[in-house]
């Protein structure tokens, strides 16, 4: 039985710093397979119209809110190290980010494709940069100031006109 401070799936230790790193990731993907199994993705679940089972993002994400390398925002660039057709053994989610990312691809790009929140994208992208299927990067910096022959060739353009 639990008692009135315990969250998360039986067996999960919830106290701060009780679970970290690989053995975090293992048991928030264990409880999504666990829960998925027990229920299924269909079975008796909401149901969002004709667009079919309603999949809650604190499922998807096994209730992990904040990604393992918080150095992702809206434009950072993402691409994958592997191949999509190895993807077989990752949950769905996983696997999608993984087939998007065959070219370099945006977060934001891809939680619009996915039609996932922006969080929820983090930290998926975030277990697949720990397990090294993803790499990250900023988006080139933009110059502060702009070349100036960029200036002339426009300014020329303008005259000619």
């Amino acid at each position: 039985m639990r008692t009135a401070g315990e969250c998360g799936p039986p067996g999960y230790d919830t106290r701060p710093g009780a679970a970290r790193g690989a053995r975090a990731r293992e048991a928030a993907r264990q409880s999504v397979r666990e829960r998925r199994q027990r229920h299924g993705d269909a079975a008796g679940g909401p149901r969002h119209g004709a667009a079919g089972p309603l999949v809650r993002p604190y499922t998807v994400t096994g209730g992990r809110t904040r990604p393992v390398d918080a150095g992702l925002d809206m434009i950072s660039i993402v691409v994958a190290t592997r191949e999509s057709a190895d993807a077989a053994a990752l949950e769905p989610e996983h696997a999608a980010i993984l087939r998007m990312c065959d070219r370099p691809v945006s977060v934001a790009e891809l939680s619009a494709q996915l039609d996932l929140p922006i969080t929820v994208v983090k930290v998926l992208l975030g277990d697949l940069i720990t397990a090294g299927d993803v790499l990250a990067r900023a988006p080139l910096p933009v110059s502060d100031t702009p070349q100036l022959d960029v200036l002339q060739a426009v300014l020329d353009g303008i005259r000619r006109l």
